[in-house]
């Protein structure tokens, strides 16, 4: 059984679907994938979000603006944890810093970073963390701002080893994609051996990041399955032990 800690439902194509979000959800169970989390990534989409995963006792949500969104709704501590005060919201963000597009100059996105940080620990809830080329930024950011008093989760991970290392010692844990199926990932893949069996998370993004044998597809959580097979592959663990070993680690990081 899986846990995919990170994907975005309401994104889904659901063309191959018969544009039916239950013939997706049926196709998800069906590769033995029994919780999700759906995450955020604007004020705008919330509602709508959380009406459609709101029949399903076993996919939840977080509550939060992506870093890479502008044109939206800025968030304030008050509005998050109103939002996360609804059943299904088990988490803040995702949040974080992406200066991959935008350059350094990003003071904007890092008053939205405090912001989540800052209402995660009014609400006591772990944070789902982005960080694309801002190692540093989002480190001094999680400590200045006391983020470990309630941990998360540093998700697609792709940085290096020495980013990961310390973002575990703050009590987050971090989150392998699909990304680390791709041939040409060799870092994740080094970088993935590394993490403690009881910090690692597994997850597909989706619908992007589809990984091998499905690259270039929609992605869904179903797939989550194929990150798993990799990361056992080359962790040299058994793959009903790795899945077992990530399922308890995002039902203890998301309190479930």
């Amino acid at each position: 059984m899986y846990f995919d800690s990170h994907c975005h439902l309401d994104r889904i194509d659901l063309t191959d679907f018969n544009d039916s979000f239950p013939n997706l959800i049926n196709d998800i169970k069906a590769e033995q994938v029994i919780r999700m989390i759906c995450i955020s990534v604007n004020l705008e989409s919330f509602d709508s979000m959380y009406q459609l995963i709101e029949p399903y006792d076993y996919i939840y949500c977080s509550a939060g603006v992506h870093p890479d969104y502008k044109e939206v709704t800025e968030p304030t501590v008050d509005g998050l944890c109103i939002l996360v005060e609804r059943e299904k919201v088990v988490a803040v963000g995702e949040t974080g810093l992406d200066y991959i597009k935008t350059g350094t100059n990003m003071g904007w996105q890092r008053k939205r970073f405090i912001t989540h940080i800052e209402a995660a620990r009014e609400c006591k809830l772990p944070l789902i963390i982005h960080t694309r080329n801002a190692r540093q930024d989002t480190l001094d950011l999680l400590r200045r701002y006391k983020a470990h008093e309630v941990g998360g989760v540093l998700h697609c991970f792709t940085e290096d080893w020495a980013m990961a290392e310390q973002a575990i010692d703050l009590g987050f844990y971090i989150s392998i994609s699909g990304i680390v199926t791709f041939k040409q990932a060799t870092a994740v893949q080094e970088m993935a051996k590394k993490i403690p069996e009881d910090k690692l998370l597994i997850e597909t993004d989706s619908p992007w990041l589809s990984p091998v044998p499905f690259r270039g597809k929609v992605n869904h959580p179903g797939r989550v399955r194929h990150v798993a097979e990799k990361l056992a592959e080359i962790r040299n663990t058994s793959l009903e032990a790795l899945a077992e070993s990530t399922f308890k680690n995002a039902n203890r990081l998301f309190n479930l």
